[in-house]
């Protein structure tokens, strides 16, 4: 009796951060009695205590369980068409070897022969008539030469672009990794029916060498910001995921899920360790299966069993809007989630004291209904690419800064304009003070919020004084780091100027490291 294997193709695919589910769906008309049907080809990485099986029909499932397929060659047609052309170029590269092989032994002769014709040839020209077979011998010996290394160059651009065909089927196969194995896992899932029926057989297991990440386009427009998700996918599961039902998840599956606990903490007094008891002999290497489910005859659907992994309340779940199709080649598959309008409020931050640029920075609430994971984001002006971005971990009605670029339209320049010195003396100290002038200019048609930032240095060492002179305007905010904030707002085509100024002292014993002016 020959085998029951349904046709299953892939129909849904939840994808983990590191890892995925796939679901595979088929019919087929089983006979009464108790019956094995087989569900082929799956990958070898599949987790094998993941396997469930549901469906519909009056059928009672006894259990399922995973083997593996021994085939000699990969039963994937992909991998095969790929080995079926790399075998045909080897031998094309064999055949224009040995052709090349063929002329070099046929210039070898006709050197050869010319070289052994050369004493009869010489003795005729010496007896003063040449005669007309003489130029007929050598142009014909010029022309098979010259056909024959004709033939050797038209050969080896033949053998070059076999190789570079044969060399991209290489790395096409060197991609397919889990798919090359011949070998496949194979479900066994019991079944026991009264009378012949057609059932629904649905297959689930999880799969490792999958994920997902997140990716994001920020187009900046006026004081609105478009922030546009992606998902990219990749997987080398050794089985390619067709256009089907695919999902995106942000939970993170565990073979079990439990909430941790703290055992007591004891401290006690060393003691010297005691002889050991021979250890035990284990009884079991695993825990025992679950028991089969089984369902009445009567119900027209399989009993549901428990999903291998539960989505809690912190995960969601994403469907992307169109189908993707996600081969195992490891290349990286984008799926658009969401675009998310947001308002920004848009101000400019710059730290002269070691950069005159001036940074354009939004900060964003985010008011959609989305967690955004932490992702690489690429920014945009309008239509124009400024820079990349990397965007944090994102909860709803969260703020974070978005730095988007330098805008060159505000104009920094600082600089030292009074430095003093003073040498120590017996009994004294040393002393520098200087001061330095930030000049700021708005050159954009609006107006502009600037933080403009600087510092004055922090002492380390009782024999060290700092002492800040001036600071004009007052900042906003000073901190114990000597990190100063001032907040501006400078009107289109303004200027302003901030000063700091400060001293140090030293004793006369101390060398000063860390200064910079």
């Amino acid at each position: 009796m020959s085998e029951l294997v349904v046709d299953a193709p892939v129909v849904a695919v939840t994808v983990y951060p590191d890892r995925a589910r796939v679901t595979r769906r088929g019919r087929i008309t089983v006979p009464g009695g108790d019956q094995v049907v087989y569900v082929e080809p799956l990958p070898l990485l599949l987790e094998e205590d993941s396997v469930r099986v549901s469906g519909r029909g009056p059928a009672t499932v006894l259990g399922v369980d995973v083997a593996t397929r021994h085939h000699p060659q990969a039963p994937d047609e992909t991998v095969a068409e790929l080995e079926r052309a790399q075998r045909a170029a080897q031998d094309e590269v064999a055949a224009l070897s040995d052709a090349d092989d063929v002329q070099v032994q046929l210039e070898t002769f006709l050197a050869q022969l010319a070289k052994r014709a050369g004493g009869s040839f010489a003795r005729t020209l010496a007896s003063g008539d040449p005669g007309a077979e003489l130029g007929g011998f050598t142009e014909s010996l010029a022309g098979r030469l010259s056909a024959v290394r004709a033939t050797r160059r038209e050969l080896t651009a033949q053998r070059r672009e076999v190789e570079e065909r044969l060399a991209a089927v290489g790395r096409r196969l060197a991609a397919l990794t889990e798919k090359r194995a011949p070998d496949r896992r194979t479900a066994a899932v019991a079944l026991a029916l009264e009378s012949e029926a057609e059932v629904e057989i649905e297959l689930s297991y999880v799969v490792p060498a999958a994920g997902w990440t997140s990716s994001y386009d920020v187009r900046l427009k006026g004081d609105r910001l478009t922030l546009s998700w992606y998902g990219l996918i990749t997987q080398r599961t050794g089985e390619d995921w067709p256009e089907c039902d695919l999902t995106l998840s942000t939970a993170r599956p565990t073979v079990t899920a439990k909430v941790p606990e703290l055992d007591a903490w004891y401290l006690d007094r060393a003691r010297p360790p005691m002889p050991h008891a021979p250890a035990a002999v284990a009884l079991s290497r695993g825990a025992a299966r679950p028991a089969a489910f089984t369902e009445s005859l009567q119900s027209a659907e399989f009993v549901a069993q428990d999903a291998t992994v539960e989505q809690g309340v912190t995960a969601a779940t994403y469907t992307p809007p169109r189908p993707v199709a996600v081969p195992a080649d490891g290349a990286t598959h984008r799926a658009t989630i969401a675009a998310v309008e947001l308002d920004a409020d848009l101000d400019y931050i710059t730290a002269p004291v070691r950069s005159t640029d001036v940074h354009l920075r939004a900060t964003v609430v985010n008011s959609s209904v989305h967690t955004l994971p932490a992702g690489k984001a690429a920014v945009f002006h309008e239509a124009d690419f400024v820079g990349s971005a990397a965007l944090p971990l994102w909860a709803p009605g969260e703020d974070v800064e978005l730095a988007l670029g330098l805008d060159d339209r505000i104009r920094v320049e600082r600089k030292l304009v009074r430095r003093d010195a003073t040498k120590a003396t017996l009994g004294s100290t040393r002393r520098r003070q200087v001061e330095y002038e930030t000049k700021i200019e708005n050159h954009t048609p609006h107006s502009a919020r600037i933080t403009v930032l600087d510092q004055f240095p922090v002492a380390r060492d009782h024999e060290i004084t700092v002492k800040r002179l001036t600071a004009d305007p007052e900042p906003t905010e000073t901190t114990d780091l000597g990190v100063i904030t001032w907040k501006l707002d400078l009107a289109p085509d303004a200027e302003t100027t901030v000063k700091l100024a400060f001293r140090v002292d030293t004793a006369k014993s101390v060398d000063l490291t860390g200064w910079r002016e």
